[in-house]
């Protein structure tokens, strides 16, 4: 398998795993649903929180996490997950060249220990 699959694999082990992850430490609240994005046809990976909050009206629209492979790298466009998705993708065997914290600005991105892009 090459590196451009293992990254797709990975992600979408991610994915299911941190949905399950969520559902079990936080539940779903009345109108507010975790919805999972896997696109490996794209190269596309996401998990959201959408929906209604009852108790005040308010619309729920919250990425989780939304991540793709692009150029032959994998882009993590927003994060909030804990532990991060970038540790997660290494512990998964993604090497640290191919991760790119796309959430940072391209000027930013040589301060951290992954790809600049």
């Amino acid at each position: 398998m090459d590196r451009v699959d293992a990254a797709r694999t990975a992600l979408g082990e991610i994915v299911r795993r941190r949905a399950g992850h969520i559902a079990k430490a936080i539940g779903e609240y009345p109108g507010v649903e975790t919805v999972t994005t896997l696109d490996p046809e794209h190269d596309q990976f996401g998990l959201f929180r959408v929906g209604w909050r009852e108790e005040r009206p308010k619309r729920v629209l919250l990425p989780v996490f939304f991540a793709r492979i692009k150029d032959g790298k994998v882009w993590i466009e927003e994060d909030d997950t804990d532990p991060a998705l970038a540790e997660l993708l290494l512990d998964a065997g993604v090497r640290r060249e191919d991760i790119v914290l796309g959430f940072l600005h391209p000027d930013e991105r040589r301060y951290s220990d992954f790809a600049v892009a």
